[in-house]
């Protein structure tokens, strides 16, 4: 499927990377008589206002598996996927209040360097390696093949063309200047994926409604498909196994978001660059309130696309219209693109571009985490300990190229995948129980050892593949337990913080760890504007479970 496009919007498009392109190198350029140094470019000069934090956070997390793949998910299931983003700015109440007073008190560069101060270096050396593995193998391969399969739907571009454009377009100004031209062009790409999202929303429930607008578009669609807009699914729903019910809102999901948005390099770098600790808490509460409103953009449209491709009167409609010989849908993941063909001649390019501003300012945040790991935490560590910050930095970004390559040669690998949202949680889901396990008692319970937590990272994974291989027909006695993935990672969580907890107490007998963390009376005090914006997203969202509940 191929959708044409004309004059004004390859011109929006050109306009939009020659924008992105200058802004991001002019930012990275070295001051006169100013070496950058490891500060400068892995944490923007810790220089970073609010704006921009909030800004950075979502063009970091809104990606090719957003648009994409919870697109395609929408279309599948309905607003039940919602709940990934909608939990989130729950969740990132949390990590502004509880999480980031003492990251940003312990002066972190990454989230391994927090483990080898709570526990031990060998430990943060184990979890850096899974890190690199993990950004490498799964997040950047996916963002990648995601946003290739973009272009070939949309433009007729091959595969492997659209993974190394999109590549040389992301290192073409994150390689040279760190997190500094990752941060400030996000401000932009969050603009442009905004504006561009809700233009492909509103031309789709236009669409669906004949031209009678936004408002009668949604009423078109919930009529049409009132199952697609249930917030708790119940077992008999055919998604369970992916949003299984409650689970989503005391369960689960509550894994996969605390350990994203807590301990996840590439999100959580953008708080630690902040001026300071009030700027970074201010930052979290306009990603919070943002993410109220990504579904409407990332979800709503796979919705009207079910209902497009379900109605025959909707369809013939289009047909008559003169957009003849629709192609179905193949795979769910092709729903998005699939939509921008009804974009008139300029809001295509807009929409086109929003869609290149999620995936390349995602595969920039990447990058820049991956290469901040390996050098701060390997590099600096194991390879030489005295290196200079020309040396420091010149390794951040050689390691930066080095894991594209890798990421660009697996990407392809992935073809073939239907629901790449769903497919990333299931396989981030294995390994991310255990880290949050060993993050959340090492920040919290001052009796966790290093024993302890490195016991419990590595029992995780086989406890992990326990609840894993039923589902995934590798056995099927009764010694196996066949439950969906999000419970697999509730329970995962629990049993890992049990083993750690028994672990502890075995080795210290009930005493606390030397290197507990130590609460300050005051340390979660938060300002009055921050509490406000908290008390607000959680109203909203006690009325949005209360409308579409079931």
């Amino acid at each position: 499927m191929t959708s044409a496009f004309g004059f004004w919007d390859y011109f929006i498009f050109i306009t939009y990377a020659i924008l992105i392109l200058g802004v991001g190198l002019w930012v990275s350029r070295d001051k006169k008589g100013h070496q950058k140094n490891a500060e400068d470019y892995f944490l923007a000069s810790k220089s970073l206002p609010w704006w921009a934090i909030g800004a950075s956070l979502i063009a970091a997390n809104i990606s090719a598996e957003q648009f994409i793949g919870m697109s395609g998910s929408g279309f599948v299931s309905g607003l039940a996927i919602a709940s990934y983003e909608w939990m989130a700015a729950l969740t990132l109440l949390i990590v502004g209040k509880y999480f980031l007073p003492i990251f940003i008190e312990k002066g972190l560069y990454t989230i391994p360097e927090f483990v080898e101060k709570r526990y031990s270096t060998n430990l943060k050396t184990i979890l850096a390696v899974f890190w690199i593995g993990l950004y490498v193998f799964v997040n950047l391969a996916s963002v990648l093949y995601l946003g290739s399969l973009a272009l070939e739907t949309i433009m007729g571009i091959p595969m492997m063309y659209g993974v190394m454009g999109l590549a040389l377009f992301a290192a073409a100004y994150s390689l040279y200047g760190g997190l500094s031209a990752v941060a400030w062009t996000d401000v932009i790409q969050v603009v442009f994926l905004v504006l561009g999202g809700l233009a492909t929303t509103y031309l789709a429930l236009d669409t669906v409604s004949g031209g009678e607008g936004v408002m009668a578009g949604i009423k078109t669609i919930y009529d049409a498909a009132p199952d697609r807009f249930v917030m708790i699914l119940d077992e008999s729903n055919p998604e369970y196994k992916n949003l299984p019910g409650i689970a989503v809102l005391v369960g689960g999901m509550w894994v996969a978001n605390l350990y994203y948005w807590g301990f996840n390099q590439y999100i959580i770098q953008r708080t630690l660059a902040a001026k300071s600790l009030k700027e970074a808490q201010k930052g979290i509460l306009l990603a919070a309130f943002l993410k109220l409103v990504i579904p409407l953009i990332v979800v709503v449209p796979g919705i009207a696309a079910y209902v497009m491709v379900n109605d025959p009167e909707i369809m013939a409609r289009l047909g008559d219209s003169g957009l003849q010989n629709l192609p179905s849908i193949e795979t769910a993941d092709k729903a998005y693109p699939w939509l921008l063909q009804f974009l008139p001649t300029g809001l295509k390019g807009v929409a086109f571009a929003a869609l290149a501003a999620a995936i390349v300012s995602s595969l920039a945040s990447m990058l820049n985490s991956t290469s901040t790991i390996f050098t701060m935490d390997i590099y600096r560590q194991y390879i030489n300990k005295n290196a200079s910050d020309k040396k420091t930095v010149n390794t951040g970004r050689i390691s930066a190229a080095v894991a594209l390559v890798i990421a660009c040669i697996m990407a392809p690998l992935l073809g073939g995948i239907d629901q790449a949202f769903q497919f990333i949680q299931e396989y981030t889901g294995i390994v991310s129980p255990g880290i949050l396990a060993v993050f959340m008692l090492g920040l919290f319970w001052k009796k966790t050892t290093n024993k302890g937590a490195i016991v419990g990272a590595l029992v995780s994974i086989p406890i992990a593949m326990y609840f894993k291989v039923a589902p995934n027909g590798w056995a099927t006695n009764s010694l196996f337990v066949d439950i969906p993935f999000m419970d697999q990672m509730g329970y995962t969580v629990l049993l890992t913080m049990i083993v750690i907890i028994l672990t502890s107490l075995m080795q210290n007998k009930g005493e606390e760890d030397p290197k507990g963390i130590q609460i300050s009376k005051g340390l979660f005090k938060t300002s009055p504007t921050f509490n406000i914006g908290a008390f607000a997203v959680m109203l909203i969202l006690v009325v949005l479970y209360a409308l579409f509940w079931n």
